[in-house]
């Protein structure tokens, strides 16, 4: 549901989410917020459910963490990731089971790519 404002929000406001928009923007991430999103998972499981090299993965979870989209914690010699942003995870999961459901974005063919997003 989207609230009514009469104020426009601050350019740092926009800022930012243009940040978490654009970290979001690739595939692979996008996979591994949603992954995340459904229950923890070390690197190794990510790999596995992302389809990307391990240290591809790495390389996204660090960027992820340095966002503060998602945490880890030690289990041992093992670290667990977790989304640490519980609205990004309901959007993102949102975002794609709509799609997933062959809702069309509007555009002339339905697709945000054929606008060059």
């Amino acid at each position: 549901m989207v609230t009514k404002t009469d104020t426009d929000p601050s350019a740092e406001v926009l800022g930012e989410a243009a940040g978490v928009f654009g970290l979001l923007a690739s595939p692979a991430r996008l996979h591994i917020v949603w992954v995340l999103s459904h229950g923890e998972s070390d690197v190794s499981g990510l790999a596995e459910r992302v389809g990307g090299a391990l240290p591809a993965v790495s390389q996204h979870l660090a960027k992820l963490k340095l966002a503060g989209l998602v945490r880890s914690r030690r289990e041992g010699r093992r670290v667990v990731y977790f989304v640490d942003d519980p609205d990004v995870a309901q959007m993102v999961c949102w975002l794609v089971a709509r799609l997933g459901e062959g809702v069309r974005l509007p555009g002339p063919s339905g697709l945000v790519r054929d606008l060059g997003a």
